[in-house]
């Protein structure tokens, strides 16, 4: 299916926490000097304008990374993480948001490598345009991303960071994103894995989660964040939610101090909240 474009939605609650903690974990995997690759299944455009074109149809940044721009009392690593966007910015004014695969290329170190899969052709492009000056260190494919991540695992180094985020408009992604970590786990079993998923008011995110819980995984953390009440209608998305394969160990800690932070700064209403559990030995 390739009608889902992310820049509509660019910005928006579920990007803070996603990136928020992708800037984290990176942060982390960079102490070692050993060089890793970052594999981003679901890469999207890049980089997002939000003074003109889709995003400012719904404007959904204005309630996401909007509301810790001008914030003088954000936490010591939301601070890390909204200064790389002003740095991605050049400036103080918030006109594009950096998708994962930006971020991640402003943390990545010379030895380090990015593999991107993007299946639509227009997000292909401005991807690729993107990173025109790149080199061999970030590699684009046009094609479906649960299928390249079979092909990259194991990485040479023996070190990676997967983000898995399918935009799950076909309700057989819900369980493709149980398949690939299984498969993902049995191919490459000490990767860190990061899975990204909406909180809806559908049987499969319910399904999901208890997947997720039944992978049997020794380490794992999974953080949530609403910002509203479920819809009367039963339609929307309320919140967001993060599961973690082999998280850093300081990761519980930073998001304990976080997320209450970002449920209070993003609440659209009393329904907002976050949810944190782990098991890191």
């Amino acid at each position: 299916m390739l009608s889902y474009r992310h820049a509509f939605h660019a910005g928006n609650h579920a990007d803070v926490l996603k990136h928020f903690i992708l800037h984290q974990v990176l942060a982390y995997t960079n102490q070692k000097d050993k060089p890793y690759w970052y594999i981003d299944t679901h890469a999207g455009a890049g980089i997002y304008a939000l003074d003109h074109g889709y995003a400012t149809q719904n404007a959904e940044f204005e309630h996401g990374i909007a509301q810790l721009w001008e914030c003088h009392d954000l936490p010591v690593p939301l601070q890390s993480f909204v200064d790389l966007i002003k740095h991605i910015n050049r400036g103080k004014t918030l006109k594009h948001y950096p998708g994962s695969p930006a971020i991640a290329q402003a943390l990545l170190r010379s030895g380090d490598r990015a593999r991107l899969f993007e299946l639509h052709p227009s997000d292909t492009k401005l991807l690729r345009q993107h990173f025109k000056t790149a080199g061999r260190q970030v590699l684009i494919e046009q094609q479906d991303g649960f299928a390249g991540l079979k092909a990259l695992l194991p990485p040479p180094p023996r070190r990676a960071v997967v983000l898995i985020d399918p935009p799950y408009e076909e309700k057989h992604d819900y369980q493709r994103v149980i398949d690939a970590l299984k498969d993902s786990l049995q191919r490459f079993a000490t990767g860190t894995y990061l899975l990204w998923y909406p909180l809806l008011q559908r049987s499969e995110v319910d399904q999901l989660t208890g997947r997720l819980a039944k992978l049997g995984v020794g380490s794992w953390l999974h953080a949530t964040l609403t910002v509203h009440r479920p819809a009367a209608d039963g339609f929307g998305m309320h919140g967001s939610g993060m599961f973690v394969i082999n998280p850093p160990w300081t990761l519980p800690g930073l998001l304990a101090q976080t997320l209450p932070y970002l449920a209070e700064k993003l609440a659209l209403d009393d329904g907002a909240g976050y949810t944190l559990q782990h098991h890191i030995p």
